[in-house]
């Protein structure tokens, strides 16, 4: 398990956001298309991310909140057998909602940004400050992610508080 405390906001500009990461040192990694399939759980959410850059199965728990929200993340590489994975849980627990979209993914050290496009919602950016093994803290965590937030522009008003999976089911 892993804390995240992360942030989405509704994107205007992606050539800004773009942009400014790279002039700050961000590392692109690469656009992945990527499919994410929520499964119905009782507590937190569930889902498989399959992608040519990214595949794991994810449990987390975090409130439904405008600006920075810590997430308790549990994962697990689904890289061997992604779609046969699919098949067992959604028989096992249901499908609650798949969500496709185009993934730009970059890093600035322990900071992780997507430019998202998902059909039918629009474009967005999401800022991911991650403490994989406790030596981060929350309140580093929280620093960055606001550091961020200014750094991009980002408006309170482009803060979104659920996830995709939630704005499709809505």
């Amino acid at each position: 398990m892993h804390l995240n405390v992360e942030i989405k906001a509704k994107c205007a500009d992606t050539k800004f956001v773009r942009e400014i990461l790279l002039e700050n040192g961000g590392e692109y990694k690469g656009t992945d298309e990527q499919e994410d399939t929520y499964f119905n759980v009782p507590d937190g959410r569930l889902k498989l991310r399959i992608g040519p850059i990214e595949n794991s199965l994810i449990f987390y728990k975090r409130t439904n909140k405008e600006g920075p929200k810590t997430s308790e993340v549990t994962m697990a590489d689904a890289m061997a057998d992604g779609n046969n994975l699919k098949q067992v849980l959604a028989k096992a627990l249901g499908i609650k909602v798949i969500v496709a979209k185009s993934r730009e993914i970059y890093f600035i050290d322990n900071v992780k940004f997507h430019i998202d496009e998902v059909p039918g919602l629009g474009n967005f950016v999401e800022i991911e400050a991650i403490d994989k093994d406790g030596n981060i803290g929350q309140t580093k965590l929280d620093e960055q992610c606001r550091h961020y937030i200014e750094l991009l522009g980002i408006k309170d008003v482009d803060l979104i508080s659920v996830s995709y999976s939630d704005m499709l089911l809505l």
